[in-house]
Order: structure tokens, then C-alpha cells, then sequence
């Protein structure tokens, strides 16, 4: 089917054609004849439309070589060139998607499967990366499930009790058929642990109470002087077993006062009862076939760090040892256990970056989940070798995912900010990111928000709020002790510093010839070797311009708005506007002002100031800061 034909500026890694078919997508893979290289893979990444046509911007993906080997073309296409829709098997032998492994979902707008390579995946680690509520835990549940079919060893960190779940068969029949899958539970393998005070029908993990002087200190959640460091070797060094009753014993004959807080410190590990003379075995953890959960929903956030720093301690060096067989734990909210440095400490984190870098050798693959990549160390990250992500809206976290992960382009950073519900980046497979709609679950899902509404309206009594306030040291934390806890928004940036800096900047490069411009994507030279007729007269103008930076809803992005009508310009080269009223997501001007030297026929005088349009601006979103600066546009007059 031909879709349209080449046209305008045409690069060997970026090309786009006026689109002729009304079957024409996002995201479409294309196929183009080149005279050298023969059929190459495309893909269309924006449409664009204006009063006279409609455009597709594509990538070229490559071609395949005498060698088998994806190349990428050395000369341009030619104009003109007919684009046709790209054939599933000319898709499928070009970026060697497999046909067998962990069926995961259908390529973005193809019915064609994306198998994951599990043996890659368990080995290499993998990342699941998405803002709260973009289906993250579905995605890694559907993983899950790929990974139990294939009798391989899990365990799961889950602090918030969702995997449960997976024990019971979805009711989603009717999504379900529609890909030819049926409603599956695992019961059969998934075992749980977790705290039975909270949930019945779990089992009590307990943690080998048995350890050296460094995991001790390690467990410790108490930032212990040299004194007391000093002091508590002082006992443990000639106890033939170390564990918690023979500290205290020893702690106790000592006559300091600094004892105490280690004692009270050293009483609270051993009553939480997870240290155990007689442990969980790690073999019943780690079982062939088996999915094992570590439900620590409900627990506090240091006893959570210290269970999973000992419990990845131990079976690591357990795999190490062979007495175990290969597994691939999985760690939600890893920015809790593995934090980047300067975003909190943990104790587990020593022991996680050293699976992730030491663990494929001994058959342990790691899978990080987290909701805000920006707070996951980046060694970590580093480490994954493959990376799901799905929606991510955070201006930190989207930085850090194009500072840490490769593949990520520009135009693939704006559209991980439009990901659907349901679909997924993914990087490292292949070696072009791919887009995916990732399958329905044959489990139940156990990751809904919690439905406020429906719940009691009854106000809790004295008695129930003052349970409800005990926490598991059987310690009262009463209303008055309650710290109020603030969003950490930035306070508001004096617009009128930014305005004295852009006008003294403005005058020095003014009188230097030099301005702030946004300039045109195609340049005077190139319009004059792709004109189809003769051109009389090509004028230019600089239009005086203002680019916000706005906030709507905790998300960043630029405004162009011109300073002669005060529209919001969304492509200044065939003049696309919208009124200030329409602002949104969908305005982010995405070209970079930049300094230089223009010699301009006319230069128009600006009508409305900055502050006025500002002002209009702030009804609608958030303005934190604003540059002005001059929209360079060619005026083409043909003979």
C-alpha cells in the first residue's frame, strides 16, 4: 500500500513524505526503495498537519547487508519516492524480533508478538521504569507470568502487597480471547511471606540470626560513635555464636553508659521476631518452578531495608556457593532499598549494587521497578541491560532516563510523556527502542488504587484513632507529635531579576549584532535548491517573541508566544498557532533559542510587553521563568 511520497529536506537518518493514505499512523514502520541499498526499514515518529498537506516525519531504521548484519544508508533517499507499509516478515528480519520466548505483547500498531528473550532477561537484568498509576506492576506481573511457565525461580520484593494477586485467574475473559489467551492462577507456585499479624494466609519469615561482626554493625538501624563501635566489638570478638541474647548478656556486664542505646537498639531487632536460631531455608525460598513473595506490606520502612539487605545477602551468597538454584528476584519501589546518593541512605544497597554487577556471573538476574528513576542509583540503572519504560512525566526523571539509558533520543523523551496506559518503551532488546502494547494478564492484577470514596464514612472513635496511632513498638504517637509534612514546590522566582538579566543580555549582544533567535528548520540555501519553481525574492524577518517556561500540574515544558498578536506559535515555519486559552502538554515548543549574528531585512516592533502576556499566561498554568527572543522567518516570493 502506498502511504505517500518523499518530499522536502531528506537526510540519511531522517526524511519526511506528504502523506497520501488515510491508513497512515504514528509509530508505522515503512518500507522505501533506495537505488544502492535496496528495500530499507522506517518508521514514521510524528504527523503533522497543516492547511495544505499532511506530513510524516520517519527515521530510517537500516537495511540488512550482505552479511546479515543492520546497516544504516550512507546516501540519502531520493525525492519522490514512493513509501509503502513495511511487511510483517520484512519487520520481523530486520530488527530479528524472535519467535520464541517470554511473550510479553504485540509491536505498537502490528499484530506482531515481541518474545522476550528470558535468558537475556535473567542474566542481564532488566528495569521497569513508569510514573505511579502507568501499569508498571501490570507489566511486570505479565513478566512474571512468561518467567513461571518457564519452571525458573523468583522472588519477589513487594512492599506493598500487590502479587498476592497473581495467585487467582483474572476475570477479563473477554480482553483475554481477543489476544487467544485463557484466565490462569498460580497458586500452585507462588508462596508468600510476610507479616501474619497483617495477613492470615502467609508464612513467617525468619532471617538466620547467626552473622559476623560487619553484618551486625551493618543491621544496626542506629549511626553508632567509635565508642560505642569500640565497645560493642569488645563483647562480640571471642563469642565463639554470635546472636542477639549473647550480646546483651555481654552488653550488659560493660559499665558504660553509652550501652544503652545499643542495647535498646539490639532488643528491637530481636522483637520483631524476623532473626531466627532456625531460619527460613533458603532452598525452600529459592525452588524451581516456585515464586516466592516477600509481602512487607504493612512494615515499617527500616525493618523493610533491613529484611531485604539480609535476605539478598544470604541467597547471594548462597547462589555463589551453588546451594541454590539460578532465580531472578525482582525488587519493587528499588528507590527505597537502592536510593542515588544524596536522595537518602539504605542499608541494602550495598548488597543490590553488587548483584547487579556481580550477579549474572552466577546466574542471579535482577529486576528494578521504581516509579521515580531520577532517585535509583544510577550504577544500578547502568547495570540493565534491558529497560521497559512506560509513562514517565517527571522533568527529573526524564533526564535521568536519557542520561543513563541509550537509545533515547529527543523525539523518544516527548514520547515517553505520551505513552499510553498499557504501552511500553522498549530498550535494549533491539537495537532500536521499540514501542509495545503490552499484553493482558491471565492473573489477577492486585495494584488498583484504593477506591476513597467507597469506603466508611464514620469518623473513628477516641479508642480506634488512639490504635490506630500505635505503632509496633507499642509507642503512642499523638496528634500533637504528628509532623505536618509539605510538598517540596520551589518557591516562585521573581520574574522581575529574570527581566533585568534578559534585557542587560539583550542590549550587550545587541550591540554586537548578536540576538537570542529561533531559527528556521530548513535554511535560505536549502529552500532555494528545493524550490520547483523560480523564486523572485526570499525576505527576513525577525518577529519579536517571548519562550516561557511553564508548569501545569507539576509538568514542564516551553511556550513561544509572539509579542505582535500574543498567539502561542507551535511551528513558526508554516505559521501554526493557538490562542493562550489552549495552552497544554501539547504547546511544548521543543527548538532551542540560540545566540548568533542574523542580517534581517525587517525587523517588526513588538506590540504587547512580556508582563502583559505573561499575566494572560498564569491564568492557565504556572510561569516560572521566560526568555525573550526573535522568531527568524524566510518569506518566499516566487517569480
Amino acid at each position: 500500500m502506498i502511504l505517500g511520497r518523499i518530499t522536502g529536506k531528506v537526510s540519511t537518518t531522517q526524511f519526511q513524505f506528504n502523506v497520501t493514505s488515510s491508513k497512515t499512523r504514528k509509530f508505522q514502520f515503512i518500507q522505501v526503495h533506495h537505488p544502492d541499498y535496496g528495500v530499507v526499514l522506517a518508521q514514521v515518529m510524528e504527523l503533522e498537519r497543516t492547511q495544505e498537506q499532511l506530513l510524516a516525519r520517519c527515521n530510517v531504521i537500516g537495511y540488512k547487508d550482505i552479511d546479515n548484519r543492520i546497516k544504516g544508508i550512507r546516501t540519502p533517499f531520493s525525492l519522490n519516492t514512493e513509501i509503502l507499509e513495511a511487511e510483517d516478515s520484512f519487520i520481523k528480519r530486520i530488527i530479528e524480533l524472535q519467535s520464541e520466548g517470554g511473550f510479553l505483547g504485540n509491536l505498537e500498531g502490528k499484530n506482531i508478538p515481541i518474545n522476550l528473550d528470558l535468558q537475556k532477561i535473567l542474566t542481564k537484568h532488566l528495569c521497569v521504569l513508569a510514573k505511579s498509576g502507568a501499569g508498571k506492576s501490570y507489566a511486570v506481573g505479565v513478566l512474571v507470568e512468561e518467567i513461571l511457565e518457564k519452571n525458573v525461580p523468583l522472588i519477589i520484593i513487594d512492599p506493598h502487597g500487590e502479587y498476592a494477586a497473581m495467585k487467582h485467574p483474572t476475570e477479563e475473559n473477554e480482553t483475554l480471547t481477543q489476544w487467544n489467551l485463557k484466565p490462569k492462577g498460580y497458586s500452585a507456585q507462588i508462596q508468600e511471606y510476610g507479616d501474619m499479624n497483617l495477613k492470615q494466609d502467609v508464612r513467617p519469615l525468619k532471617l538466620n540470626e547467626k552473622m559476623n561482626s560487619y553484618e551486625l554493625m551493618k543491621l544496626l538501624p542506629l549511626q553508632l560513635t567509635s565508642t560505642q563501635e569500640a565497645m560493642l566489638f569488645s563483647v562480640i570478638k571471642d563469642m565463639e555464636e554470635i546472636n542477639f541474647d549473647n550480646i546483651l548478656l555481654g552488653l550488659e556486664q560493660l559499665n558504660s553508659s553509652a550501652k544503652w542505646a545499643i542495647i535498646d537498639t539490639i532488643m528491637y531487632l530481636r522483637d520483631l521476631k524476623i532473626f531466627s536460631p532456625s531460619p527460613t531455608p533458603l532452598q525452600e525460598l529459592v525452588k524451581p518452578g516456585k515464586c516466592t513473595i516477600i509481602n512487607l506490606k504493612g512494615i515499617t520502612p527500616e525493618v523493610q531495608d533491613v529484611i531485604v539487605y539480609k535476605l539478598l545477602k544470604d541467597v547471594f551468597l548462597a547462589r555463589k556457593q551453588e546451594k541454590i538454584p539460578p532465580f531472578f528476584c525482582i525488587i519493587e519501589e528499588a528507590h527505597n532499598f537502592c536510593p542515588e546518593k544524596g536522595f537518602g541512605k539504605a542499608k541494602s544497597l550495598d548488597i543490590i549494587r553488587l548483584i547487579s554487577s556481580e550477579g549474572r556471573k552466577f546466574g542471579l538476574g535482577l529486576c528494578v521497578v521504581s516509579q521515580r528513576p531520577a532517585l535509583v542509583q544510577k550504577t544500578i540503572l547502568a547495570q540493565c541491560s534491558t529497560q521497559l519504560i512506560m509513562k514517565v512525566t517527571n522533568p527529573n526523571d526524564l533526564r535521568s532516563l536519557v542520561g543513563s539509558i541509550e537509545g533515547i533520543t529527543a523525539e523518544t523523551e516527548q514520547e515517553i510523556q505520551n505513552l499510553s496506559i498499557g504501552s511500553a518503551l522498549l530498550c535494549g532488546f533491539v537495537d532500536r527502542p521499540l514501542v509495545v502494547n503490552i499484553r493482558p494478564r491471565k492473573s489477577k492484577h492486585g495494584g488498583h488504587a484504593v477506591d476513597m470514596l467507597s469506603q466508611p464514612t464514620t469518623p473513628l472513635s477516641e479508642t480506634q484513632e488512639t490504635s490506630f496511632l500505635t505503632t509496633t513498638n507499642n509507642t503512642i504517637t499523638t496528634p500533637k507529635n504528628l509532623t505536618k509534612t509539605t510538598t517540596n514546590i520551589p518557591p516562585p522566582t521573581n520574574p522581575d531579576e529574570y527581566h533585568k538579566d534578559i534585557v542587560q543580555e539583550n542590549k550587550n549582544y545587541a550591540e554586537q549584532g548578536i540576538l537570542p533567535v529561533i531559527l528556521p528548520q530548513i535554511t535560505m540555501q536549502e529552500i532555494r535548491m528545493m524550490a520547483d519553481k523560480p523564486i523572485n525574492k526570499i525576505t527576513t524577518y525577525l518577529i519579536p517573541s517571548v519562550l516561557f517556561n511553564c508548569d501545569l500540574r507539576g509538568i514542564e515544558f516551553q511556550v513561544l508566544i509572539d509579542r505582535i498578536k500574543g498567539k502561542i506559535i507551535i511551528d513558526p515555519d508554516k505559521d501554526v498557532k493557538q490562542d493562550i486559552g489552549q495552552v497544554s502538554y501539547r504547546s511544548n515548543f521543543l527548538r532551542k533559542m540560540v545566540y548568533q549574528k542574523v542580517v534581517a531585512d525587517v525587523q517588526l516592533q513588538e506590540v504587547l510587553t512580556t508582563e502583559k502576556l505573561k499575566g494572560q499566561l498564569v491564568k492557565y498554568c504556572g510561569v516560572t521563568d521566560f526568555k525573550e527572543c526573535f522568531i527568524v522567518y524566510y518569506k518566499v516570493e516566487y517569480k
